[in-house]
């Protein structure tokens, strides 16, 4: 898949939040990093449409997003529907998660991306 050109600014944000991953990111990562996820490779805090997201499956056009409590209302929520319909409009599957739900389930949230990856 060619890659679309990046601007440096949003490089270096994206650069920057991989090194300051959430307890719900760094977890979710460990699930997903080097394909440990029957094999699916997953990029962190990849630049899409102008967006940054928190993990991708490139190959299945899947990303996922973890979301905490701000999200759930007002601004931010419309926001992230916005965001949502963009990055589906260029083929992508984009699937949100609550930061709770990877805590405390990681093994649904696994299976979930999964199934969703085997639809794809």
């Amino acid at each position: 898949m060619p890659h679309a050109p990046v601007p440096i600014t949003n490089r270096a944000n994206a650069r920057q939040m991989r090194k300051a991953l959430t307890d719900a990111e760094l977890k979710l990562w460990n699930a997903l990093r080097a394909h440990r996820l029957m094999g699916l490779g997953f990029r962190r805090q990849l630049p899409i449409a102008g967006y940054i997201v928190d993990f991708a499956c490139p190959s299945q056009k899947i990303v996922v997003e973890l979301d905490g409590s701000q999200h759930g209302e007002g601004i931010i929520a419309e926001y992230d529907a916005i965001r949502t319909r963009r990055i589906e409009q260029l083929g992508w599957t984009v699937l949100r998660f609550w930061n709770d739900d990877v805590l405390k389930d990681i093994d649904n949230v696994c299976l979930h991306l999964l199934t969703i990856a085997g639809e794809a």
